[in-house]
């Protein structure tokens, strides 16, 4: 009976050695199938990409670099170029331009621009910006570029200033052409700097649901945005639809809510029904796990600095803006390390002036950047100043 109980034991242990790799097996493939339940977005779009406009901290990306035809999302970086020449006073907002040939040949969205016919610049921006208008965007480029083709160079020329990787336009408006092409990730580079570049009075314009052009005239133009999500989603106040029958169906939508503005991209979409519901749920997606807060408010003392050439010389460099960092909820992030770069390196600095900036690295890798300035003037020690200053260090 007792060598029977030791026999019965060895074997329980034998099989107890036996069934451990096969519970450890068990765990493993458990483990992998949760790897594999990772959240998954925009099922139906051959690209998406979701980002957080001040940082560009990427929230969720899928095939965001495979290379795909834009469509009217394309006028993003027209507008960007525009922008920037309305903000460098190459134009204004009442220049009247005047529509070619070309501009008014333009086939799809349009509004019906006849050869010669004036607009200003802010009609051919609104028409751009809510109603896609093709047209309008072709007369805007010769405006800016000279011509067509000229835009159409700086376009390239703005993309690779950008590092865009994937991105090669050959027109200004979207239309369909085997050579024109982006990927999800480079229209939401393009987004944040035109937002950047743009500001607010870009967001009031692609943020208008309806307006009119030529007013004035016995051809009043009504325009509906093409962007029906701003209707439908809190916060939503721009950016850009695209469709062609190549490209499907496209959206580049920013929003904004709780000081937090994200943008997200849908390329190849089914249709537009599908596109918005699909963009909804990237949008509910970042809002449900990040938030922004204020890391320093504007005029926050970061350190006292000398100047011994200045007179004074000392001042304190102070923030020039709220410092907003984004986290994820519930995880704390603190401020890992902090750096200050001096940019300008010749005296007089004025209150208020951009001398340099400061780069905060969070915790979580979080980086910001963020101009910085003195919180007095500064003047460059005169001679007498300069003398006075080697005796007292000599003799005393």
């Amino acid at each position: 009976m007792k060598k029977l109980m030791i026999s019965l034991l060895s074997l329980l242990v034998c099989l107890g050695m036996y069934m451990a790799p096969l519970h450890a097996e068990s765990e493993k493939e458990e483990s992998a199938e949760g790897e594999e339940t990772a959240v998954e977005l925009a099922k139906n779009a051959k690209a998406a990409y979701l980002m957080e406009y001040s940082s560009g901290k990427v929230i969720y990306a899928h095939n965001e670099t495979e290379k795909l035809y834009p469509a009217s999302m394309t006028k993003m970086m027209g507008l960007l170029l525009i922008y920037e020449s309305l903000n460098n006073g190459k134009i204004t907002w009442d220049d009247v331009v005047t529509a070619s040939e070309h501009a008014s040949s333009m086939g799809g969205s349009q509004i019906f621009l006849e050869p010669n016919e004036t607009m200003t610049v802010r009609d051919l921006v609104k028409a751009i910006s809510i109603a896609s208008a093709n047209d309008a965007m072709v007369a805007m480029a010769e405006k800016v570029g000279g011509t067509h083709e000229g835009f159409v160079d700086m376009m390239n020329k703005k993309a690779k200033e950008l590092g865009l990787e994937n991105t090669h336009f050959v027109n200004a408006t979207g239309l369909h052409d085997p050579e024109h092409y982006s990927c999800a990730k480079d229209m939401g580079i393009i987004a944040q700097e035109l937002i950047r570049v743009g500001d607010q009075d870009l967001l009031d314009i692609t943020g208008t649901y309806d307006a009119y052009i030529r007013e004035d005239s016995d051809h009043k133009f009504w325009l509906v945005n093409t962007n029906k999500l701003l209707k439908q989603y809190e916060g939503v106040d721009g950016l850009k639809t695209g469709f062609t029958q190549e490209a499907m169906s496209c959206i580049t939508v920013t929003a904004k809510r709780d000081n937090l503005r994200l943008i997200a991209v849908v390329m190849g979409e089914p249709s537009s029904k599908v596109r918005n519901e699909e963009i909804k749920q990237m949008l509910d997606y970042g809002y449900s796990i990040y938030a922004q807060d204020t890391l320093m408010p504007a005029g926050t003392v970061l350190e006292e600095r000398l100047f011994e050439n200045g007179k004074p010389n000392k001042a304190n460099l102070v923030t020039t803006e709220d410092l907003m960092y984004v986290y994820e909820k519930g995880k704390q992030t603190t401020e890992s390390s902090r750096d200050i770069v001096i940019t300008k390196k010749e005296l007089p600095y004025t209150a208020g002036e951009v001398i340099g900036t400061v780069t905060v690295t969070m915790s979580d890798g979080f980086v910001i950047t963020s101009d910085i300035t003195v919180d007095t003037d500064i003047q460059p020690l005169e001679y007498l100043d300069i003398f006075m200053k080697a005796f007292q260090d000599f003799f005393l």
